[in-house]
């Protein structure tokens, strides 16, 4: 349907967390740029990034002093050329440091990713040690079926603990 001339789309709401926002998909013109040469400037950036398309801004951040924080924003006109220049230079060598080029991203984004890639990881080694039985020997007679359990206790779930007197040994899945 049109609407002050204009085509309108009507459909289901999506929560922005539900929206499919994988790194193929999303469309983005502002460009983060990192491990810049404290010699790096804006001309700098304009003359390598200018390559991949037209520019509106650059800026290399700053401190007080007018010192370079060796990190800046590149912002592209296309969309096209800011991915093209991110899928070129992210990792090439400028002066000796290796760049660091990706999607500017406000701090809660990051914030989630980062959280998300530390559940991740903390899953995997999780799931790395899920079902590992460990064998104890040279236990000390008084230690028991129960002491063992409150000991190990604390690592995580105890699925099977048992101690055999005669070669005293613990099976912990």
């Amino acid at each position: 349907m049109l609407m002050n001339d204009k085509k309108v789309y009507v459909g289901p709401f999506v929560r922005k967390q539900e929206r499919d926002n994988s790194p193929g998909n999303v469309k983005f013109n502002n460009v983060y740029v990192k491990n810049l040469a404290e010699t790096t400037t804006e001309d700098d950036l304009k003359e390598i990034f200018g390559k991949f398309g037209a520019i509106t801004s650059v800026v290399v951040m700053r401190d007080g002093d007018g010192r370079s924080k060796c990190f800046g924003f590149v912002n592209f006109e296309s969309p096209d050329e800011a991915a093209l220049a991110v899928q070129d230079l992210n990792g090439k060598k400028f002066s000796d440091k290796e760049w660091y080029v990706g999607r500017a991203q406000k701090k809660s984004e990051r914030e989630m990713e980062l959280k998300e890639k530390f559940e991740k990881n903390l899953q995997e080694a999780a799931d790395k040690y899920q079902n590992t039985n460990l064998y104890l020997k040279n236990l000390d007679d008084t230690v028991d079926d129960e002491k063992l359990r409150e000991l190990f206790a604390e690592f995580g779930t105890i699925t099977s603990c048992k101690v055999c007197l005669n070669s005293q040994l613990l099976i912990y899945t």
